[in-house]
């Protein structure tokens, strides 16, 4: 059994470069019961760029995945500032992970109760969970 509970409606981020699907914990007392609630996917890039400079080298893929950590980073800040969320899970491939935090606000980082770098997005919604209980 986990260490920390994870708190009913928690939202959970489960994601890479590429795209992201949100759960909440549907779980009550502390059990981690994942139930999905929509995907985040880049759309069109083509009015968006990554935050900050890029190397010269950067490559086509490293760009998108750097404008999507941005966008999601936003789409963050935007669901904090609507008090959409009073607990987050964030389970981002590690390249995505180190992407997204310099660009998440303060009010996305105070609620976030996990930081988890794996490549899950393709997973299980079970295995999802046993990797989140495992970590906390």
């Amino acid at each position: 059994m986990s260490n920390l509970p994870v708190p009913h409606n928690t939202l959970i981020v489960v994601g890479t470069g590429e795209g992201a699907n949100f759960y909440r914990n549907a779980g009550k007392n502390g059990e981690l019961k994942l139930q999905h609630s929509k995907d985040l996917e880049p759309g069109n890039l083509a009015d968006q760029g990554p935050a900050g400079k890029q190397p010269p080298d950067t490559s086509a893929k490293e760009s998108m995945e750097a404008t999507f950590a941005k966008i999601l980073a936003n789409h963050l800040y935007d669901l904090a500032q609507q008090h959409k969320f009073d607990k987050l899970i964030l389970v981002l491939d590690p390249d995505t992970l180190g992407e997204t935090r310099p660009s998440l606000h303060v009010s996305v980082t105070d609620k976030i109760m996990l930081e988890l770098p794996k490549t899950l997005i393709n997973s299980p919604t079970d295995q999802i969970e046993k990797s989140i209980q495992a970590a906390l």
